[in-house]
């Protein structure tokens, strides 16, 4: 008798999807400069694009005809370093730049382009923002980090609940 199981698994292969599932004609950006390329939420595809402030936004379901429409989000005036769906509402995106604000929007079904008004902006963040992120197990938490700060927010209170600064991060370091 063995001491290994066989697996149920060992004939399977990957396949591809069908031609029909795969969507094209999507132009990303390719800056050094943002953290992140592409993110997925259950319902949107949310990616860098080559225009300072803008991020491509497609529906994850297809439409009438199996076509997928390309929206723009203008979310900043300069380039967007880093943005971040929320694990509790797959409408909900934050998004930073070197604005000093961090951004939450709630992507809402439209037209070819989305509303140019956050639902919230938390800041100023103290620097050029760098990066957010959702907490995986709260709702409604958010961090943020700017040069060498880091914030987390409480998102519907549009507070700080905690945060470290620079001179902070520095007498740590001398530790």
């Amino acid at each position: 008798m063995s001491r290994f199981q066989v697996s149920k698994f060992r004939r399977a292969e990957a396949r591809p999807a069908r031609r029909e599932a795969w969507i094209e004609g999507i132009r990303g950006g390719s800056s050094a400069a943002s953290r992140n390329a592409i993110k997925t939420s259950g319902r949107w595809i949310v990616f860098s694009t080559t225009c300072a402030g803008v991020l491509g936004v497609v529906p994850l379901e297809s439409q009438d005809g199996g076509q997928r429409p390309v929206s723009q989000l203008s979310c900043h005036s300069g380039e967007v370093a880093d943005f971040d769906f929320s694990p509790f509402d797959e409408q909900i995106l934050a998004t930073c730049s070197a604005e000093e604000a961090v951004k939450v929007w709630r992507l809402l079904d439209s037209g070819p382009d989305f509303s140019s008004s956050p639902n919230v902006t938390l800041g100023p963040e103290g620097g050029q923002a760098g990066t957010v992120l959702f907490h995986p197990t709260a709702d409604g938490i958010l961090a943020s980090g700017a040069q060498r700060t880091a914030k987390v927010w409480d998102v519907e209170q549009r507070q700080p609940r905690t945060g470290t600064s620079g001179a902070e991060s520095e007498r740590i370091e001398e530790r």
